[in-house]
C-alpha cells in the first residue's frame, strides 16, 4: 500500500516534513518523489503527495539537544 498525505492550506515543505517525518530536513526525500509540485511553496488543501520511506541519518556531530 502507498503511503500519502493530503495537503492543508498553507502547508510547506518543510513544515510537511516536520509533520510527516519529524524532521525538517526531509523536505528533500519528500520533494524528490513528487516532482510535479516542485515549484510549489506554499500549498493550496487537498493535494496528495506521495510519502516515501524515510530514515534520519544518525550522526555524532549533531549537538546533544538535536539527537
Amino acid at each position: 500500500m502507498r503511503k500519502t498525505y493530503t495537503t492543508i492550506q498553507g502547508d510547506m515543505w518543510d513544515m510537511m516534513a516536520k509533520r510527516i517525518y519529524g524532521d525538517e530536513a526531509a523536505l528533500n526525500v519528500l520533494l524528490g518523489a513528487n516532482q510535479r509540485y516542485a515549484d510549489m511553496v506554499v500549498f493550496p488543501a487537498g493535494i496528495e503527495l506521495v510519502v516515501p520511506e524515510y530514515t534520519a541519518p544518525v550522526t555524532s556531530m549533531l549537538p546533544p539537544w538535536r539527537r
